[in-house]
């Protein structure tokens, strides 16, 4: 048995094998990667979290037993029956787990920290989903003319948003939790003192939006992954978009929108 029958033996699930626990790592290493490499929050990849996160509990347990034979063994050591092979495929495990935890905790805190830096955009972003725009419009013109309007009052209500894209529902509810202490830390510390006009978080008199968003032309390395990907490049200030194509093993600078579209359908990898 080598290291990848040990690691592919903790996976019990249908159709487990080595091959498929190599894909998911695979998959969540070019995930992390590209998510620290943009600054916009990428689309949270529901399905390969929740089998990295099975796989995580059953390495967990999985070590938890072999600790526990281990220590058996160790007991025995009079008796010269301890198992070398036992301690090497622990060591692996716990090895594996840790890379993978770490993995996963760096793509969480990534994700955070974008959420939190735009909250007041991706949470405009969810609540423009709402089923019935109109109320929500009218709801918002309400506010506007409250003589007690405060900061809290601006915080879109995503709770009737039917899809979170590109956030995960944890990190939606952590989003608008977040967003309304903040929302109420501004009121009680300076913005309570202005105008009632400007209490809004979502401001935009004078046509400047007070709501930053990520910056989707930002510069990133690509690999290409498929046989030919069209790639735009370009922009108003330079003349006007026009696509290029890039070929297998190809690794270019381009701009994030030039090549977002490829990436979600997996045809590049940022680097």
């Amino acid at each position: 048995m080598d290291i990848d029958d040990i690691l592919a033996s903790v996976d019990r699930g249908p159709g487990a094998s080595r091959e498929s626990a190599a894909l998911d790592h695979q998959l969540l290493t070019r995930f992390w990667v590209a998510e620290r490499a943009v600054s916009e929050v990428l689309p949270w990849p529901a399905p390969l979290m929740e089998r990295m996160m099975d796989r995580v509990r059953m390495q967990i347990e999985t070590i938890e037993d072999l600790a526990a034979s281990s220590g058996d063994t160790d007991l025995q050591k009079t008796t010269n029956t301890h198992n070398p092979n036992l301690n090497l495929r622990l060591s692996i495990l716990q090895t594996d787990l840790a890379r993978t935890q770490y993995i996963i905790r760096s793509l969480l805190r990534a994700r955070l920290a974008k959420i939190t830096k735009y909250s007041m955009h991706y949470l405009v972003h969810l609540a423009s989903r709402n089923k019935n725009p109109l109320s929500q419009t009218q709801s918002t013109n309400i506010s506007s003319q409250n003589p007690n309007q405060q900061p809290e009052d601006s915080v879109p209500d995503i709770s009737s948003s039917d899809d979170l894209t590109p956030l995960s529902e944890p990190e939606a509810a952590f989003l608008h939790s977040h967003q309304t202490l903040l929302a109420g830390h501004y009121a009680g510390s300076f913005m309570g003192a202005f105008p009632r006009q400007l209490r809004r978080l979502d401001d935009n008199a004078g046509g400047t939006s007070m709501i930053q968003g990520p910056e989707l032309r930002e510069v990133v390395f690509v690999r290409c992954l498929g046989v030919e990907v069209p790639v735009v490049v370009g922009g108003e200030e330079d003349g006007g978009d026009f696509g290029v194509t890039m070929r297998m093993g190809d690794v270019w600078v381009v701009r994030w929108e030039g090549v977002k579209a490829a990436w979600g359908k997996g045809e590049v990898e940022l680097l």
